[in-house]
């Protein structure tokens, strides 16, 4: 069974860093895409980063572009999101998601969802 569990949130003040980690397993991830969304109060969820999990190629949202990261550890079977220069507006629960096809995983019909970790950023 495949689970994916998100940590690594809390609260921040505006221009400081968090670090995210997803947790996978269950399965082989190495023909994966492992993508990191968001979803803030109100509003549908977005996607943030995505990398392939064999070659690493990586893919970001123009919102985050710059200040985010998205990296993995395969001795770990772990994803990561460090965030830096954080903004108000980044304030949202971050869902890790997983899928073979790497244009789906960067989709909301990602077949493999974690729970969701919340991240407050503060002005």
């Amino acid at each position: 069974q495949v689970q994916l569990v998100e940590s690594g949130g809390g609260l921040v003040q505006a221009g400081g860093s968090l670090r995210l980690s997803c947790a996978a397993s269950g399965r082989t991830f190495s023909s994966y895409g492992m993508g990191w969304f968001r979803q803030a109060p109100g509003k549908e969820r977005e996607f943030v980063a995505t990398i392939r999990w064999s070659g690493g190629d990586t893919i970001y949202a123009d919102s985050v572009k710059g200040r985010f990261i998205i990296f993995r550890d395969s001795d770990k079977n772990t994803v990561f999101l460090q965030m830096n220069s954080l903004k108000p507006e980044d304030t949202a629960v971050y869902y890790c998601s997983a899928d073979p096809n790497l244009i789906t995983v960067r989709t909301m019909r990602a077949d493999y969802w974690g729970q969701g970790t919340q991240v407050t950023v503060s002005s």
